[in-house]
C-alpha cells in the first residue's frame, strides 16, 4: 500500500483534512471535523486508516510574514500530534489558502447556500496547501 500526505488546516472552532492519492500527485478533500478533545484520536484514524507518512500543517502567518497569534496554538497542536504519532509534519504557509478555497468552492459547488458552509472552506484550504505542496514535490 502507497504512502500518502496529510494536509490539515488547523482552526480554533474546526480542521479541516486533505488527503493525496496513492501517487502523491492529487489532492482529494476528506472533511472537517470540530476542534474538540478528541480531534486527535480522530486525526489518528485517518492516518493509520490512509497510511499517511506525511503530515503538512498550515501555518497561519500574517501577510508580512511573521507569525500570528494562532502559531503559537498551531505549535501547540503539532507538538501534541508529535507525543503521538512518528511520522514527518511540515508545517506550511498558509496565506490566501482561503481565498483559494472559496474561488474552487465557487467552481465546484452549485448551490449559494451550501457554498456559505463554512466547513466547506476547512476542507478546501487543506486541499489546496497540499495540492501546493505536491506540485512543488513535482517540480522538484
Amino acid at each position: 500500500m502507497s504512502s500518502r500526505i496529510l494536509s490539515i488546516d488547523y482552526g480554533e472552532k474546526r480542521i479541516g483534512l486533505s488527503v493525496s492519492d496513492p501517487t502523491n500527485i492529487f489532492a482529494t478533500t476528506l472533511e472537517t471535523i470540530s476542534n474538540s478533545n478528541n480531534s486527535i484520536m480522530q486525526i489518528l484514524k485517518i492516518i493509520d486508516s490512509y497510511n499517511v507518512n506525511t503530515i503538512l500543517v498550515g501555518y497561519p502567518l500574517n501577510m508580512n510574514g511573521t507569525m500570528s497569534r494562532l502559531c503559537g496554538v498551531v505549535d501547540e497542536f503539532i507538538t501534541e500530534l508529535e507525543r503521538q504519532i512518528q511520522v514527518e509534519i511540515i508545517k506550511r504557509d498558509e496565506r490566501l489558502t482561503s481565498y483559494v478555497a472559496q474561488s474552487k468552492i465557487i467552481e465546484a459547488v452549485g448551490s449559494k447556500k451550501k457554498r456559505q458552509d463554512k466547513s466547506l472552506v476547512d476542507k478546501f484550504s487543506a486541499a489546496t496547501i497540499l495540492q501546493d505542496y505536491l506540485d512543488e514535490q513535482k517540480k522538484n
